[in-house]
């Protein structure tokens, strides 16, 4: 069971980025999927999650018409699209399977994590 994240980099204000998260068992089509963000000396926070399906998605406020979460199970592949980024999203970001098939805002609803990419944004 493992998940591979991808596609931090450094970016600019008002760039975009793509992140993408893909899992080495099919068993992640059963399951929610989220995203989080840990920037140095603070918390990791919730960014983002997306039900088994698709079907339901939820953002952190800050993240809303920012920041897109998508999924392709057949590719076993979650994505996280990041528009108009800001210094203040510049964090390690960490793709996550919750423990059930809905989404989950909390860190507590899930059993897997990734090892993190990291996003810097320049003002």
């Amino acid at each position: 069971v493992q998940l591979q994240a991808s596609g931090g980099g450094l970016v600019q204000a008002g760039g975009s980025l793509r992140l993408s998260c893909t899992a080495s068992r099919r068993m992640f089509s059963n399951n929610g999927m989220g995203w989080f963000r840990q920037a140095p000396g603070k918390e990791r926070e919730f960014v983002a999650t997306i039900s088994w399906n698709g079907a339901y998605t939820d953002y952190a406020d800050s993240m809303k018409g920012r920041f897109t979460i998508s999924r392709d199970n057949a590719k076993n592949l979650v994505v996280l699209q990041m528009n108009n980024l800001k210094p203040e999203d510049t964090a390690v970001y960490y793709c996550a399977a919750a423990r059930s098939s809905g989404p989950a805002t909390s860190a507590r609803g899930y059993a897997y994590w990734g090892q993190g990419t990291q996003v810097t944004v320049s003002s």
